[in-house]
């Protein structure tokens, strides 16, 4: 490999998933479950993701667990639940690659905002 290949294949690796393929259908499913349910906007930002749910004890609980597993298992970015306007937020914040993967991501069952 060139070295810009190899450096390319790199960065490819460090913004990847490390969960095997039956704890990641459970996370999605979790995800699409809260999403569907409990979501209200999906923003882009300049350095992630931003997701908006509605303000509940329940949801709360469940967006922390879900925000835990993305850190150990996507720790190419910083994930983080903040409470802002009544509402729960869910904050992804990364660089570069990371960044437009974020973008990718949680593209359904949650309406753009």
């Amino acid at each position: 490999m060139t070295t810009k290949t190899t450096a390319a294949h790199e960065l490819s690796e460090l913004v990847a998933c490390t969960l095997n393929d039956t704890d990641l259908k459970s996370q999605r499913d979790r995800w699409l479950n809260l999403g569907e349910h409990f979501g209200i906007a999906r923003k882009q930002t300049e350095d992630g993701l931003r997701i908006t749910f509605k303000d509940h004890p329940a949801v709360a609980v469940e967006l922390q667990a879900l925000v835990a597993v993305e850190n150990e298992c996507c720790s190419w970015a910083d994930w983080s639940v903040e409470r802002e306007d009544g509402a729960l937020v869910m904050a992804a914040r990364s660089e570069g690659e990371g960044v437009v993967a974020l973008h990718g991501m949680f593209t359904t069952a949650i309406p753009v905002g």
